[in-house]
């Protein structure tokens, strides 16, 4: 696995009432929630990351520190772009930001950790005591 410091990558979605506040949870109002930006944000990340990776391989968030900037209607481009900064073994850091159509509403910086897929799965199965 050798991850460029650089990679970058890019998610988009249109804002409906299905990812608005009011159906997240997160609020009131019908403009775009901030866990769909979180969401769109890893989504630019893990994708970018993909290709790198092996194919029993996967990434993981593991930190995500944004700011929701401003609203965006119904209706409305949103999209999210993130870059790498930094690979520490199985660590990668990286920059994300989200905009829509009127300029940017979001950024921060994300945290992965590249997994053995079925390790991973075989520790989350194991919470379950069966």
């Amino acid at each position: 696995m050798s991850i460029p410091v650089g990679t970058k990558g890019r998610a988009e979605s249109l804002v409906t009432n299905d990812n608005t506040a009011i159906a997240a949870g997160s609020g009131t109002l019908p403009v775009f929630a901030t866990p769909w930006m979180a969401a769109l944000m890893e989504q630019a990340s893990q994708t970018s990351l993909q290709p790198y990776l092996s194919e029993d391989e996967s990434s993981v968030g593991t930190h995500l520190s944004i700011d929701h900037l401003s609203a965006t209607p119904v209706g409305m481009k949103v999209w999210a772009e993130s870059e790498v900064t930094a690979v520490d073994g199985r660590k990668v850091c990286l920059n994300v930001a989200a905009y829509d159509e009127g300029g940017l509403i979001g950024k921060g910086t994300h945290e992965r950790f590249i997994i053995a897929k079925d390790r991973f799965l075989a520790k989350a199965q194991a919470k379950k005591g069966d």
